[in-house]
């Protein structure tokens, strides 16, 4: 077997007979068998692969005619065919026919479909006796044709047989006797781009153009430790942990290919470096085998080097180049490194146009004013799942967009070599000595590659029916409606979308106490947690205000540097935002830029910037007192409500005192007793409804009266924080709120045994005396924070005290009747939602923490608020 150049595959040489050697297929392939009717394709198929690997053009014909053997059905049949297998092969999937396929017609339709997709096309034909195949027709009653149906496909079998190649077919098998049929082993081979199993870590570094020295460098900087010949030449460098990738245009242009070259092959050859094709490499092998090419781009100075070495060396670096593949995959398809990068559905696949797009990117056929071409700006509009690095197209500096990152930092241009560590996705590079080659084109001083209009997003990256993989849980769906409604809201009110890297979850309440006059209460908290194996929890105070997320830069560069937001002096002039948990904004901005600045100065006062090695922190918090966003709603509603019961309930219970005091014998004073008390019980309801909202409710001045309470730290640059116990990140909080106490509110907190009456019963306790002072009541969080039983377990259980709840239910939802239909009340659709919503919650985070493009951050934290459109009974 040899390697394929063009495609980066397996190869075989020309048919001939197979005997007892394994039959080679590419993993990822399509497989044609040939072989006229009664060679034994379809037996020979289910032996060797699985059931939906194989579509047969029998199975095809009865699908639409009821009748396998209906033959006017057969152009119908092999539409359906191709049909599925195309869209095997688009999703990956090695896909075997089963049809006589000796026409070569038959066979070109199928080659060409293999190229559509760019998977190679295999052949394996049975070329068996023709009388045997006659016998076993004979034994068949459904094969009613007579000899001349299979004289003519055996002679038509045995015209093609011999340029199978020539029509594409890049492996061919051939078997022609039943014994070499029998024994034939179908063995399935990776494609040499395919290296999923090499997980690294790796240094990927970007176009040398033939700067050795700088290369020395930068492997010197990385670790690597250089071995050098007899005359001083460094000929390898090794990393006791770690290996290099090369992403190709390692000759031309600079002044010591040779050396560059000599180093590379080294690495390569002792295992310690990869390297894919660049385009330089390509006209540099066509030019060492003689084919006639223009000598320009530097290629005239790479000849010029050669020239002086051996004979011998030049043929090891011409066997070398030509060895070189397009592109490869690696780390289970999480990283791909080709030279001017490739877009997802050619990664892993093997066909010239592939090779093409890796060697050359792709244009736009049109040319700039320097005579070079217009490349098609591919890394925009990317959307794929793998890390894309490469090179080819210079950048003064390395930058991320859209998970790709172009390492050609234009050394040769007198720039800098710049190598990626992965996966840690930190950047090393080294300067140039000096410029080595003048460009064609200017090199240019700024690089704002796929920059989008700050307010604008891809549509496409947040709307329609789709499915998120998590790590928490497999798969959250999204409605299409569903994102449709989350869109309006963050098109018509949400802040820059830049800042929005998370939203919080909803909270799930504790299922229904059956004590008396109780509707919610700590106990059925703490027996949920024990019931998932959660034996140590921590309950917080729930502060009564609004939901927010807090995102704190360290000085006014961050937001444009790090979030590509404009300049301070150009739009808000924040360090930051903080935002609802529909992202919409709390403030003016002048407002919110006076709240971060004091967080900020809190943050830098406490140490929290240098300790965490961050230049922002993002904090999940309660934003006080509740009417600070809650005014309208509060007005609107909670007032006009305790209002009109206040005036309508008095003149009520004074009209029946009235008609109690005029009662005469014989009328029906009970009943209008009866009907007095329950006027003054709803007029105490209403009394305590009114006393209960305005606890939470008082007058602010801008910042005067605000108080913010943060209880999590989520995340700061690179990482984050769910694996920490929550008591860590409540002295997180203490530590700022002692630095800012005017602004800053502490979290009051008790630890809880579950499984030990008496904290549980201490906790209570607590509880009680919390909301008996007019408080909220409390959270139940398991204290390690993240936690998985059988399944992710509930990251909080809320508690809220009976008269917070006379807010949400209403003045008299006390009364017993009112209690009793309540107690029906059924959370596990809530307690759903609040999983799945905390599942992307952390799943948005951790993709701002391995440096994800913003696109995958937003499909999450757009799918949260999605999440909140399904009906769900507001009150819980």
């Amino acid at each position: 077997m040899t390697g394929d150049p063009m495609t980066g595959a397996p190869t075989t040489g020309d048919p001939a007979p197979t005997g007892t050697a394994p039959l080679t297929v590419p993993e990822l392939s399509l497989v044609v068998l040939v072989g006229v009717t009664g060679s034994g394709k379809s037996t020979f198929a289910r032996t060797h692969f699985k059931p939906t690997e194989v579509i047969s053009s029998d199975f095809c014909r009865g699908l639409v005619a009821d009748d396998e053997n209906d033959q006017s059905a057969t152009p119908a049949a092999f539409e359906l065919l191709h049909y599925i297998a195309g869209k095997r092969l688009a999703v990956g999937r090695l896909t075997v026919v089963d049809a006589t396929n000796v026409q070569p017609e038959a066979r070109r339709q199928l080659v060409a479909l293999a190229r559509e997709h760019d998977v190679l096309p295999v052949a394996i034909v049975l070329d068996l006796p023709e009388k045997l195949c006659a016998e076993r027709n004979a034994g068949r009653e459904d094969r009613d044709f007579g000899p001349h149906v299979l004289r003519r496909q055996r002679d038509q079998l045995r015209r093609g047989l011999k340029g199978l190649r020539r029509e594409g077919f890049r492996t061919v098998h051939v078997l022609r006797r039943p014994d070499e049929v029998a024994a034939a082993v179908i063995t399935r081979t990776r494609l040499f781009n395919d290296l999923r199993h090499e997980t690294g870590p790796f240094d990927v570094i970007g176009d040398v153009h033939g700067c050795r020295a700088e290369l020395e460098q930068l492997l010197t900087v990385l670790g690597y430790e250089l071995e050098r010949d007899g005359a001083g030449r460094a000929v390898g460098a090794r990393h006791p942990d770690r290996r290099a990738i090369f992403v190709g245009d390692l000759v031309d242009r600079g002044p010591d290919t040779p050396g560059v070259l000599r180093l590379v092959m080294g690495m390569v050859k002792a295992g310690a470096a990869l390297c894919v094709s660049g385009n330089h490499e390509a006209k540099l092998a066509k030019a060492l085998d003689g084919r006639n090419v223009r000598l320009n781009h530097g290629l005239p100075e790479t000849m010029e080097q050669l020239a002086g070495q051996p004979e011998a060396f030049r043929a090891e670096v011409a066997r070398f180049i030509d060895g070189l593949i397009s592109h490869y995959v690696l780390d289970g398809g999480r990283l791909v490194v080709a030279h001017a990068g490739l877009i997802e559905r050619y990664q892993g696949r093997a066909s010239g146009r592939v090779r093409e797009f890796c060697l050359y990117g792709q244009t736009t056929g049109e040319t700039d004013e320097f005579g070079l071409p217009v490349r098609y700006p591919w890394a925009q509009e990317y959307r794929g799942r793998a890390m894309v690095v490469y090179g080819h197209t210079p950048v003064p500096r390395a930058e991320w967009l859209n998970n790709t990152l172009c390492l050609d930092t234009g050394c040769v241009f007198g720039g800098r070599l710049t190598a990626l560590n992965y996966p840690e996705r930190t950047l090393v590079h080294v300067p140039a000595a000096r410029v080595y080659y003048t460009p064609a084109r200017p090199f240019p001083g700024v690089s704002e590659p796929g920059r989008r209009e700050p307010d604008v997003l891809d549509i496409g990256d947040v709307s329609g029916s789709r499915v998120i993989e998590t790590g928490y849980l497999p798969r959250v769906g999204v409605r299409e409606a569903h994102a449709a409604a989350a869109l309006e809201v963050m098109s018509r009110f949400a802040i820059d979308p830049r800042w929005l890297l998370y939203l919080p979850p909803t909270m799930s309440p504790v299922t229904t106490s059956q004590r008396p006059g109780t509707l919610e209460h700590p106990e059925q908290a703490f027996a949920a947690y024990r019931a998932d194996g959660v034996t140590s929890v921590l309950c917080e105070e729930k502060h009564m205000g609004s939901r927010a997320v807090l995102l704190v830069c360290r000085s006014p560069d961050v937001p444009p540097a790090r979030f590509g937001l404009p300049a301070p002096a150009q739009a808000s002039p924040a360090c930051g935002a903080i935002w609802t948990r529909t992202g919409r904004p709390f403030f003016s901005p002048a407002l919110a830029a006076l709240l971060i600045d004091q967080v900020r100065a809190a943050a830098e006062k406490a140490r929290l910037f240098a300790e965490f090695g961050t230049s922002w922190l993002l904090f999940d918090a309660e934003l006080l007192p509740w009417n600070l966003k809650a005014g309208p709603l509060v007005r609107d509603q909670y007032a006009t409500v305790g209002a009109a019961a206040a005036a309508s309930l008095s003149v009520a219970a004074a009209v029946l005192e009235q008609a109690i005091a005029r009662a005469r014998p014989g009328d029906d004073g009970a009943r209008l007793d009866a009907l007095a008390r329950r006027t003054q019980a709803r007029s105490a309801n209403a009394a305590a409804f009114t006393a209960s909202y305005l606890r939470y409710c008082w007058p602010t001045d801008e910042l005067a009266g605000v108080r913010l309470a943060p209880f999590q730290l989520l995340a700061s640059e690179g990482a984050v924080y769910h694996d920490r116990p929550h008591l860590w990140h409540l002295d997180v909080a203490d530590r700022l709120a002692a630095a800012e106490p005017e602004l800053i509110a502490t979290t009051r907190r008790i630890a809880v045994q579950t499984d030990d009456p008496a904290s549980a019963g201490a906790a209570t306790q607590w509880w009680q005396e919390l909301t008996d002072a007019g408080g909220e009541g409390m959270v139940v969080k398991p204290a390690a924070n993240l936690t998985r039983g059988d399944g992710l377990v509930q990251p909080g259980l809320k508690v809220r005290g009976r008269e917070y709840l006379r807010i949400i239910y209403g003045p008299d939802y006390t009364e017993p009747g009112n209690l009793n239909r309540l107690r029906q009340r059924a959370v596990g659709h809530k307690r759903s939602l609040a999983l799945r919503e905390y599942a992307l919650g952390l799943e948005a985070l951790d993709r701002v923490a391995r440096g994800e493009p913003l696109w995958r951050v937003h499909e999450c934290v757009f799918a949260v608020l999605a999440l909140e459109s399904e009906p769900v009974d507001p009150r819980l």
